[in-house]
């Protein structure tokens, strides 16, 4: 059971095509066909199935498509703390952040932790929060910053920082704002400001027109056109209000505290710990627990 052959089926569960994981993966179809039929003989079960042109997991292959994942996340962690363990200044550090996180919070501390620290590798994954989640979840991150961790998944919080979520609108919006009529603008299902907003409206009882649209900066250029109301943090949107494009709405309930959390999983690299220590230093974050 060989590291190419999990990456092949993985390869294969993502995109639903040999054709597709050969390209991600920069190799012969034949090989992953031949990798994900090695890997299949090993389990004891068929792993995917003909649909179409293209192929899906069979049950089977759900159930062990997740430990896959984690498995290859465990090897590439376990790659990263040997190179931290040898020197941390110059190991490797996954991230991963929600849309708003990743606009607001990342470049600042990013900047100042490669002046620092200049030869560490960072990556990013920037995504919805049942993305990110996933990621810590896989061993894919070593480091989330988000809202809350959810239940189930293993984390543990070392640092928060204040977070305000404002109802905001364009002048005309907010001026004729009524709760139950006026629309909002709202994030992707998977978003947890989006979960937010339609848990508001719900323990309102409040049914408005929804309009959705893909990325944190289309809901708060949507919101500033005019569209309709959105739930946006206050950090995301304070170069619109200083301006006047947007203005809180002073809406029932509002604002509401959503701290921005630093999550990591049951253990830390060396490197990532550095980075740890560095975030806690930075204004506005304040140690939870101990990294």
């Amino acid at each position: 059971m060989t590291e190419a052959r999990l990456r092949s089926f993985t390869a294969v569960a993502d995109t639903g095509s040999v054709r597709a994981a050969a390209q991600r993966l920069y190799v012969t179809e034949s090989a992953v066909s031949a990798a994900v039929a090695a890997l299949a003989r090993e389990v004891g079960v068929p792993l995917v199935e003909r649909d179409g042109r293209g192929l899906r997991l069979t049950p089977a292959g759900a159930a062990y498509a997740s430990y896959a994942r984690r498995v290859l996340g465990l090897l590439e962690q376990g790659r990263a703390a040997a190179r931290g363990a040898a020197d941390p200044a110059r190991g490797s550090l996954q991230l991963a952040a929600v849309a708003t996180a990743a606009d607001q919070l990342l470049p600042g501390l990013l900047a100042s932790f490669r002046a620092r620290l200049p030869d560490v590798e960072v990556a990013v994954e920037v995504g919805p929060s049942r993305q990110v989640w996933g990621g810590l979840a896989d061993h894919r991150a070593d480091l989330v910053l988000a809202g809350r961790p959810p239940a189930g998944v293993p984390a543990k919080v070392l640092a928060r920082r204040p977070n305000e979520l404002v109802v905001v609108g364009s002048p005309a919006v907010a001026a004729g704002f009524a709760l139950g009529t006026t629309p909002w603008v709202m994030r992707e299902p998977g978003s947890g400001t989006r979960a937010t907003a339609e848990a508001y409206l719900a323990d309102r009882d409040a049914a408005p027109p929804r309009l959705v649209l893909g990325s944190n900066g289309a809901v708060i250029a949507g919101a500033a056109a005019g569209l309709g109301v959105a739930l946006v943090s206050r950090d995301a949107v304070g170069a619109e209000l200083a301006d006047g494009r947007l203005v809180v709405v002073d809406a029932p309930g509002m604002p509401l505290q959503r701290p921005w959390h630093a999550v990591a999983g049951p253990s830390l690299t060396p490197t990532a710990r550095l980075f740890v220590r560095h975030l806690v230093d930075a204004p506005g974050w304040t140690p939870a627990e101990g990294p």
